[in-house]
Parts: structure tokens; sequence; C-alpha cells
């Protein structure tokens, strides 16, 4: 059974002290959740840039799911 699905979001960010941070890859519900871990991590950062990864799967925790991923017949 599928827990929800997750998103990958991904930001270029500059942070307080000037240092430029890319391809930062955060995993949310939706924008705002990943945005708000952002902050959480880099406080007073300035988001440049944010895009969505090309691969977003399904997080599962059903037995024959991670059974399958495991053995490789996924």
């Amino acid at each position: 059974m599928p827990i929800s699905q997750m998103t990958k979001y991904v930001y270029k960010i500059r942070c307080c002290n000037g240092a430029v941070v890319d391809n930062l890859q955060i995993y949310g519900k939706a924008e705002q959740d990943s945005r708000a871990k952002l902050l959480q991590m880099y406080r007073n950062c300035e988001v440049l840039n944010i895009s969505i990864a090309a691969n977003s799967r399904q997080l599962s925790t059903d037995y024959e799911d991670v059974l399958n991923r495991i053995v490789g017949n996924y």
C-alpha cells in the first residue's frame, strides 16, 4: 500500500554568507513542504531557482514491493 507520492525538488540557493549551493535536493509532498524543510536547514537563504527532479518515485511499505526491489524484479 503506497504511503504517499513524494516529489523531489531541486533548489539553487544563496546562503546568508554569499555562498551559492546548487543541486540541493529535498523531498516533499508539495513545494511548500520542501521549502519549509529547506528554511529549517538554511535560515535566511535566498532561493535562486527551483525545479522538480526528473525521477520521482512512489514510496511503498508493501512487503511484496520491498522484496521485489531487493531481488531486482521491479
